[in-house]
């Protein structure tokens, strides 16, 4: 690796508008070698404009002004040709969804391979062997002849790290890394980021998960409505926060919540009996019986890959279990049955703004449009966004989004995967909560997927933890 000593990258200034006015206030910010930065902040606060910008991909109609200095040359003033001549050679972007990361038509190891080989200038064979380490290294190993829609959300996530890594550019944009990823595998792309930032690169990291920006270390910048409200070292932020909302990020990590998990179940909505699933040669979980009543959250625990989103998918039919049978209340609707998915693009119309897409719904399905703009406020979503399209929203903007839709449905049972991965700990804790209200006043049953062993606990009186590879249900650990 040839990385200049004086390399550096500064923001000065930074401001981005739109037709409906400014929505990044005058950032500014610097990224040395050794001391990566990273930036924390709720869902629509800016942190992925801020990198796009850097990029030169930022959503059409939008447009910036401020420095962008890397190497010596202000970005901003570069044309479009010239800016796209630095992707994937000395900046690299870690785009935030996997699903617009990798080609749904090609295997996961030649995805990887072409980088090495028409942007490295690598011969075949030493771009696959390369390409091979590359997803090693993120424990992918044994997914080579995959294709992505054969993977879990976490495994698209990691992929799309591999992809990143096998760039070795100067400069690294990662866009929430961790996502959708268990404890185990969290800690080990933020360890793989770390030592990217040890050995030279600059590292640009976005992200809401405080326990990645506290391993990551360097200067934590702090984003709230498009402005940069607090910025310092991470040693001195995270112990000693000065702005109302640092405060309230870092008091609203899910190990800090207090259980508030029922035990008052009604009649069972949906349950498995003896299910058993298991992919080639290996069995993903088996004997696994598992029940959700009216009013009853429960949460199913495991690391990424170990099955299970396929539980959920089974119990709605999605996918056909290897033995077992699925029981539904009988006389329920098929549309009061819901799905909200780990990947939120892949569940909205690109071409489609929000509004027309519930604008749609609601004529289909003769409900009313005062019924949207009370789960707007409810979910904390500006009217603003109901005109963009889903490109131009973040992951977090589109998760609430997709809540929001089902829930017009009147479900009578919602299967959640992942369906807070993508949202700040304020946020995260703000949507549990507007879950746990709409399963107290409907009656609602949610069955909750979660790599997060404290959501899980805290938020459930049943846990299913697929962990070690087989089901067993485990009860909450007590609060004192």
């Amino acid at each position: 690796m040839n990385i200049q000593a004086n390399l550096n990258l500064s923001i000065a200034a930074l401001s981005i508008d739109s037709l409906e006015g400014r929505i990044v206030s005058d950032v500014s910010l610097a990224i040395a070698r050794g001391r990566p930065l990273t930036l924390l902040g709720e869902s629509g606060s800016g942190k992925s404009l801020v990198a796009q910008a850097i990029m030169g991909n930022l959503p059409p109609g939008l447009r910036t002004t401020g420095r962008v200095i890397f190497k010596g040359t202000d970005l901003f003033a570069e044309t479009p040709a010239q800016r796209r001549r630095h992707w994937g050679r000395s900046i690299c972007l870690l785009p935030q969804e996997p699903w617009l990361a990798l080609d749904p038509t090609m295997r996961v190891l030649p995805q990887v391979a072409e980088i090495h080989r028409f942007v490295k200038d690598k011969d075949a064979t030493r771009s696959d062997a390369l390409a091979k380490e590359n997803l090693a290294g993120v424990s992918l190993a044994s997914t080579e002849a995959l294709y992505p829609f054969q993977m879990s959300g976490g495994m698209g996530q990691r992929a799309a790290i591999a992809m990143a890594h096998a760039a070795d550019s100067e400069l690294l944009i990662a866009d929430e890394p961790t996502k959708g990823l268990d404890t185990a595998l969290r800690d080990s792309v933020t360890a793989r980021l770390k030592q990217e930032a040890e050995a030279g690169r600059l590292l640009l990291t976005i992200t809401h998960d405080v326990a990645v920006a506290r391993a990551l270390g360097g200067m934590i910048g702090v984003m709230l409505d498009g402005r940069l409200v607090e910025y310092a070292p991470a040693e001195k932020l995270l112990q000693a926060p000065e702005h109302a909302y640092t405060k309230a990020l870092l008091a609203s990590e899910p190990a800090s919540w207090g259980r508030r998990a029922s035990s008052a179940f009604g009649e069972v909505i949906l349950a498995g009996r003896g299910l058993a699933k298991r992919y080639a040669n290996r069995i993903l979980f088996s004997d696994l019986d598992i029940a959700v009543a009216a009013g009853d959250i429960v949460s199913i625990f495991g690391p990424s890959g170990c099955g299970k989103t396929t539980v959920g998918n089974i119990l709605l039919g999605l996918t056909p279990p290897d033995a077992g049978v699925v029981e539904r209340k009988a006389g329920v609707s098929p549309l009061r049955f819901q799905k909200l998915y780990q990947d939120p693009p892949a569940a909205f119309a690109s071409h489609q703004t929000i509004r027309k897409g519930l604008t749609d719904l609601v004529r289909l399905h003769a409900k009313e449009w005062t019924a949207v703009k009370g789960l707007l406020d409810r979910l904390r979503l500006p009217e603003i966004l109901l005109d963009r399209l889903p490109g131009h929203l973040s992951g977090g903007e589109l998760q609430r989004f997709a809540l929001l839709r089902a829930l017009l449905l009147n479900p009578a049972f919602l299967f959640a995967d992942e369906a807070t991965s993508r949202l700040d700990p304020v946020s995260q804790k703000e949507v549990i909560s507007f879950l746990q209200e709409i399963v107290r006043e409907t009656g609602l049953a949610v069955l909750l997927v979660t790599h997060d062993r404290d959501i899980a606990e805290k938020l459930s009186a049943r846990v299913i933890n697929l962990e070690n590879k087989g089901p067993h249900e485990t009860a909450p650990k007590c609060q004192h």
